[in-house]
């Protein structure tokens, strides 16, 4: 797939390249970052320019993970996110926020902006949303952006080795008032708790 460029009223969300390496870079040696996510730690400068030069490009020519830059119009990285493929309709949105623009919003506008058009312009049908289970940040980012928090999975990621539980959510085109690809048939409240006989 060709890359693609977003935009909000406040930010322009577009893959990062060479160009943006040492941005990359600085932003990624946030503890918190380090902590939560699965880039490697310590985050050394190969690593971010393995990022911009080959995983983003690689995402984007194989249609396997688009990855977007979050910046400021004056040009400064605000965030990072990426959608990337699992099953058939479905993506996992993965992000980060660079510690000095951290509270303004700026992560919950650009995933609704890139959720809205991967879900009109790529057809997926659910984005899911992973944390391992205590990063409250993450998950209040997924709650304001309209994710429907399901429950808990226990070894459910890998980070650095180690099995983690960890929350996982959704969202949906109707939560964005967005029609599906194919029909959805929610499960009646019976199914789930049937009634004792």
């Amino acid at each position: 797939m060709e890359p693609v460029t977003l935009t909000t009223d406040r930010l322009l969300l577009r893959p990062v390249g060479p160009g943006d390496t040492d941005a990359v870079y600085a932003a990624a040696q946030d503890p918190g970052i380090q902590r939560w996510t699965t880039i490697p730690s310590p985050y050394l400068p190969e690593h971010a320019a393995g990022f911009t030069e080959r995983i983003v490009p690689d995402g984007w020519a194989q249609g396997s993970m688009f990855t977007f830059g979050v910046f400021l119009p004056g040009g400064e990285l605000a965030a990072m996110l990426a959608l990337t493929m699992r099953t058939l309709g479905t993506a996992e949105v993965g992000y980060w926020a660079a510690a000095e623009h951290r509270g303004r919003g700026y992560v919950v506008e650009a995933a609704l902006t890139a959720c809205r058009w991967v879900f009109t312009e790529v057809g997926v049908d659910r984005v899911e949303w992973r944390a391992e289970v205590g990063n409250h940040a993450s998950r209040a980012v997924a709650e304001r952006a309209g994710f429907t928090v399901e429950g808990t999975l226990r070894s459910g990621i890998n980070n650095k080795g180690v099995r983690r539980d960890c929350w996982i959510g959704s969202l949906l085109p109707s939560n964005l008032g967005l029609p599906s690809t194919a029909p959805y048939l929610p499960a009646h409240a019976e199914s789930v708790c049937p009634h004792p006989r």
